[in-house]
């Protein structure tokens, strides 16, 4: 898994045409971070991966495609054996519009948009 990253994560700067340091650079970090992040040796932080989605031009889910498959076979399988709430639970329609969006998302629908 992490191994894809970091293959990704190389490919993804090579095609833009940056060096290491130039990506440390506009990061604000130094050249062996970079590197470590492309060998595996350091796990990029939250704000680490936006930022290189940013410079490289692509989404946080391109950079991690084989983490997001593996996501969503366990998350559809999860959906699918989903118990009912208790008879009190007041929010239905909510869950119910919820779940009906993660669905379409997992079968690759995308024409439903991520809602805050």
């Amino acid at each position: 898994m992490i191994q894809e990253f970091t293959l990704d994560l190389r490919a993804a700067r090579r095609n833009s045409g940056l060096r290491q340091v130039d990506c440390a650079h506009l990061m604000g970090v130094n050249k062996t971070k970079i590197s470590n992040l492309e060998n595996g040796r350091q796990r990029p932080s939250v704000r680490d991966i936006c930022t290189l989605s940013m410079i490289y031009g692509r989404s946080f889910e391109s950079l991690f495609a084989g983490i997001f498959d593996e996501v969503k076979a366990d998350v559809f399988c999860h959906l699918t054996d989903l118990p009912e709430p208790q008879e009190h639970y007041g929010p239905a329609n909510n869950r119910n519009r919820t779940l009906d969006g993660l669905r379409a998302r997992l079968e690759g629908s995308n024409s439903e948009v991520y809602d805050d």
